[in-house]
């Protein structure tokens, strides 16, 4: 059973936590940290949301290419989200116990 609830920015932002990437490099990775993929339509959206409230800021072009990289303050509110995740996860996963697994 394949469940998905991560918000395409909270993946964004965890990729670009690892580097400055374009696009496909970014849907590449997301494939492959969070095992979902973001369609163009999806991705570009939230960048731009993304660098519209200063959590991600686009690099000068490489090759009709656009690198992203993550702010400072992208950086802090990434941390803050999966911190306040793993808090919830961890009451969550002792709540079911064992018997639930």
């Amino acid at each position: 059973m394949e469940v998905k609830f991560a918000e395409p920015g909270v993946l964004i932002l965890a990729s670009l936590a690892g580097g400055p990437k374009h696009g496909y490099a970014l849907i590449k990775d997301i494939e492959e940290i969070a095992g979902t993929t973001l369609g163009p339509g999806t991705l570009y959206g939230a960048l731009g949301r993304l660098e519209r409230d200063g959590l991600v800021e686009a690099l000068p072009a490489e090759d009709r290419r656009r690198p992203y990289r993550i702010t400072a303050a992208g950086a802090e509110v990434a941390r803050a989200y999966l911190e306040h995740v793993r808090a919830v996860a961890r009451v969550g996963l002792r709540r079911l116990g064992p018997a639930h697994a």
